[in-house]
């Protein structure tokens, strides 16, 4: 091999040898700082979770209302949470919500990317005679909110099926034929279609797919004049 080859051939390796330091710096560079980020976005998932907590316990007790449909409601709009359980004999309120966050993710290609977070909580509120509204936050495996978030694209899915039927069609087999044509889903089961002045509500027992979690919701149609179509709204129940 003449020097000239040689001499090549060593600026070649060379050349390798910082590419794959440069690599493997970038690596380990990017997975810490996309750790850091990814530990902060579950801190900020944590403190909204509590945050939100707070805010329901202060909601319920400021609210002075015992019907259990209506204090759901009042859990609903703060923790946003697609199923909640009531247990009278406890005196208490379970409600199950994932929550997710976006972290920048670094990356060695421009541009970097866009990292997600999720974790699953269940919030607990119990009103023991004579005392203020009390709450727990607790996190649990993913699993056991797959079925809430399962039901909260039902939810979906129903008041666009609802906010899309004419006004003649929204009764309780209207509303079970839109939502399940075919009769075979066991998804939705709607109880009943009840019209007052200008606004029919729509009871429906939402079930998840594996049909272990179900969540009464209420959906809520104006129908102005009794004709045309309308807007729905969605809240979930304690019982249909």
């Amino acid at each position: 091999m003449t020097t000239g080859c040689l001499t090549i051939l060593i600026a070649l390796i060379t050349v390798l040898g910082v590419l794959v330091s440069w690599l493997w710096y970038r690596h380990w560079h990017d997975g810490n700082v996309n750790s850091e980020r990814r530990d902060g976005a579950f801190a900020s998932i944590l403190k909204q979770a509590h945050a939100r907590a707070g805010d329901t316990d202060r909601a319920l007790e400021t609210s002075g209302i015992t019907d259990a449909d209506a204090l759901t409601g009042v859990i609903w709009r703060h923790t946003e949470a697609p199923v909640i359980a009531y247990d009278a004999s406890r005196r208490e309120f379970t409600a199950t919500a994932a929550s997710s966050a976006h972290y920048d993710a670094e990356a060695i290609l421009p541009g970097g990317g866009s990292g997600q977070v999720t974790r699953c909580f269940v919030f607990t509120f119990t009103h023991r005679p004579g005392q203020a509204w009390t709450s727990r936050v607790s996190e649990r495996d993913d699993g056991v909110c797959r079925p809430g978030t399962a039901i909260g694209g039902l939810v979906r899915l129903a008041q666009t099926r609802i906010s899309s039927m004419y006004a003649e069609d929204l009764t309780r087999a209207g509303v079970q034929k839109a939502l399940d044509p075919t009769g075979r889903l066991r998804s939705y089961d709607v109880k009943s279609a009840v019209r007052r002045a200008d606004t029919v509500t729509v009871s429906i027992l939402l079930s998840s797919p594996d049909t272990t979690v179900g969540q009464c919701y209420r959906f809520t149609r104006h129908v102005p004049g009794g004709d045309g179509l309308g807007s729905a709204t969605a809240v979930p129940a304690s019982s249909c």
